[in-house]
């Protein structure tokens, strides 16, 4: 039988009797013959040292006598002084075991020499050592990223590249790239080079920056650094999954890190900022943002904005107040806290009327924002205001929920907002990407912030002072009749949440969401995600509690509804959509797009495959069918001349490239 890792398998018959035994025989009677003597795993089971380290003696002690069927594990029956006994040993194999219980399938590295073939010799840390290659970290800390040749090594050039260096790839979130050498013409040769699998994850969100060669990858509480050009590992971070979360952080994602200089920044699931060195991945600083137990997680990208990190939280629909942090890239330290929700007797406390709810009001901030260093603003999107669907205890627009809010980066002060939805009765949070251009509007050259967002609105504003410039439906929406000139949608009436039910569109997901979006300075057009949908939603009268969501009402998928997804491209001077690339499946897809210089739109289809349509008409140019699920979005880089394009699916991370 092979069992996966994190359970604990027996593998003998129940009916040995152990009466006497200590909690060493239990175990190695029971568990070794496939997770061996040492808990470090066999050629019958992978390693159970995560699991021992990261779980309560109770949790171990239901695995045990429950099993985990699905994962191949019987239930066991064991007397209870027996089980007592190996309950100590088990976590006594946790303890010896040190590092190596977080994560033993971690590269061991060794110290070593490496014989290159042009008669020189590298020393350090062997990190892996394989047929065809090998990675060494040098005594400076400097990576080698070696390739076999016969009985030596090479190094090959990583010049030319191009780094994808934060989440979006650049400040602006303009997932565009001028990257050519895959267009048109070239993209049907692309083939899949490498996978890069990481186990026993339930969703892979992250996009991966890479630094001249190097992939930093990300899981929930896990960093990964690979071979950009071949998908082989050089090192992980990774600490246990907390238990008892709520919403998002509770599922277990993580979208990327930052990297400034030598530091990599990533947030954990339980609401902590921590700083990595990225050629080693050793732990140099970490800083909580917010207890964990009053309902605050993360699963956001950091930015880094100068010297400082900045961060935000999750959870936002479980009744929290919503807070955006900066920290010192270099110490950890915080510098300063922007609160989305204003606190009793603030500007705004009086957009919220009921003084319990404005404590817990939530406007999380969970996706990566964006940053203007001439302007010297930082342009953030807030989530939707709880309870979500009800609207009666919350009367006013709800400030600074559902908007986006432009702050001065070295102290935090709000120097303008903009609210796409005020009073928002239909969880439709404005965390969707912003993003930054330059660019001529309608005859006059304009510093612009456009959003496609999830109340089914295309917008454009002046970034500057967040004048309203355009706001145009993108997909069927049935809640607003348009926007007066101030931007501020005219909502149409009977469109709230009833207790009987009220049929809306959009759909309570949006008609598009955290997904990636792209500009393309060549044809002009915007493109985006979008979800023709409609729900029947309804309210009640659900009081906070703690552990649970706070949602005020229940949603289901409005009969004779459509429920589809495109890829659309926008004219952003009109708001007009120039072309609707329709897509198969059932809708699951969360995959944003990437636009590149080749002309071509690259995006995770809800059929499972991986395409690339044509960016001026929408045709469809090429696929691969990896019958995969996509919850994140693509990116590109350059590594020795050669363009890659890489995506995270249910599984891992792939990367693509044109034949060498």
């Amino acid at each position: 039988m092979r069992v996966p890792s994190f359970v604990v398998v027996a593998v003998l018959s129940s009916t040995v009797t152990l009466a006497a035994a200590d909690g060493e025989e239990s175990y190695q009677t029971r568990c070794a013959l496939c997770h061996g003597g040492d808990g470090a795993g066999s050629d019958r089971a992978d390693s159970i040292l995560p699991t021992l380290s990261g779980s309560a003696t109770d949790r171990l002690a239901t695995i045990i006598t429950e099993g985990v069927p699905e994962k191949g594990m019987p239930a066991i029956e064991i007397p209870a002084d027996e089980l007592a006994l190996l309950l100590t040993y088990l976590k006594s194999l946790a303890a010896e075991a040190g590092p190596a219980a977080r994560d033993p399938r971690a590269p061991r590295p060794r110290a070593g020499s490496l014989q290159l073939s042009d008669g020189r010799a590298i020393s350090g840390a062997i990190l892996n050592e394989s047929g065809f290659d090998a990675q060494l970290r040098a005594a400076d800390g400097s990576l080698h990223l070696l390739r076999r040749e016969e009985d030596a090594y090479r190094e090959p050039a990583i010049d030319p590249y191009a780094d994808w260096s934060s989440y979006n790839g650049s400040d602006s979130s303009n997932r565009h790239s001028p990257l050519d050498q895959i267009d048109r013409s070239t993209v049907e040769r692309l083939t899949a080079q490498w996978f890069f699998p990481i186990p026993d994850v339930p969703m892979l969100e992250g996009t991966p920056v890479v630094i001249a060669g190097v992939m930093y990858v990300t899981s929930v509480n896990q960093v990964y650094a690979l071979d950009a050009t071949t998908g082989r590992e050089i090192w992980r971070y990774s600490q246990p999954r907390t238990e008892g979360l709520v919403g998002d952080p509770a599922i277990g994602l993580n979208r990327g890190v930052a990297v400034r200089d030598q530091l990599l920044f990533t947030v954990t699931d339980h609401a902590h900022v921590i700083a990595l060195n990225r050629f080693s991945g050793e732990l140099v600083w970490d800083a909580e943002m917010a207890d964990h137990h009053d309902h605050y997680g993360a699963v956001a990208a950091p930015l880094v904005v100068n010297d400082l990190v900045i961060a935000g939280i999750s959870a936002g629909d479980t009744g929290l107040r919503g807070f955006l942090d900066a920290y010192d890239a270099t110490t950890g330290e915080r510098a300063w806290r922007f609160w989305t929700i204003p606190a009793p007797g603030e500007p705004g406390s009086e957009t919220w009327g009921d003084a319990d709810v404005l404590r817990r009001g939530c406007g999380a901030t969970w996706l990566t924002g964006s940053f203007d260093a001439e302007l010297e603003l930082l342009y953030w999107p807030t989530g939707n205001p709880c309870p979500d669907l009800n609207g009666d205890r919350r009367p006013g627009d709800n400030l600074y929920t559902n908007s986006v809010v432009a702050l001065k980066p070295r102290t935090g002060e709000l120097a303008w907002h903009f609210q796409f939805t005020p009073h928002d009765t239909h969880d439709w949070d404005a965390q969707e990407p912003l993003l930054l251009l330059d660019e001529e509007f309608r005859g006059r050259p304009r510093k612009l912030l456009v959003q496609g967002n999830r109340n089914g609105f295309f917008y454009v504003l002046d970034r500057t002072n967040g004048q309203f410039l355009l706001g145009e439906p993108f997909v069927n929406q049935t809640w607003a009749a348009g926007m007066d000139d101030s931007g501020r949608p005219i909502v149409l009436p009977g469109t709230n949440p009833t207790t009987k039910g009220t049929d809306v569109c959009p759909a309570i997901r949006g008609a598009t969401n955290w997904w990636a979006t792209s500009y393309h300075p060549g044809t002009k057009l915007f493109y985006l995600l979008a979800h023709e949908s409609c729900m029947t939603y309804t309210s009640n009268d659900q009081d906070w509690q703690r552990g649970r969501s706070w949602l005020g009402g229940t949603v289901r998928l409005a009969d004779g509804s459509p429920n589809q997804k495109f890829i659309r491209a926008i004219d952003i001077q009109t708001g007009d959509v120039v072309w609707s690339y329709a897509q198969t499946g059932q809708a699951q897809t969360y995959s944003g797009v990437l636009s590149t210089g080749g002309d071509l739109v690259f995006f995770g289809e809800d059929s499972g495959a991986f395409a690339a349509l044509d960016a001026h008409t929408g045709e469809p140019l090429w696929h691969f069918q990896a019958n995969q699920d996509w919850k994140a979005s693509p990116m590109t880089y350059m590594v020795g001349g050669r363009q890659y394009v890489a995506i995270a699916s249910g599984l891992g991370f792939w990367a693509f490239a044109l034949p060498e």
